[in-house]
């Protein structure tokens, strides 16, 4: 009986997980245009952060430095998920991280 009650909550605590490869096509269309060097905003890549800073970023729901939001005109709000995703996975310390270069 424990466990049907507990099943609902662990499931509705999880957080959402994205797509991967939707979130470097997303990331490389609609992130990386500014977030290159001498673009408009910071140099980013997935490496430019660890999982955990990535993590830390998203849970803010902010971008950038003074910390302006994610505005839907760039990136709705399911392509975000899937960015993050992609971000997170592929961070400095993931077991896959990579530069999204191309």
């Amino acid at each position: 009986f424990a466990l049907i009650v507990a099943t609902p909550l662990l499931t509705a605590q999880a957080p959402a997980k994205g797509s991967d490869t939707k979130g470097k096509f997303y990331f490389k269309k609609n992130c990386k245009s500014c977030h290159v060097k001498g673009g408009e905003a910071m140099e980013l890549t997935p490496l430019s952060k660890t999982q955990a800073q990535w993590k830390k970023f998203f849970e803010a729901g902010k971008h950038g430095k003074p910390a302006v939001p994610i505005t839907p005109k760039l990136v709705t709000p399911e392509q975000l998920l899937d960015i993050r995703t992609f971000l997170i996975n592929h961070a400095s310390d993931s077991p896959q991280p990579e530069t999204c270069g191309g």
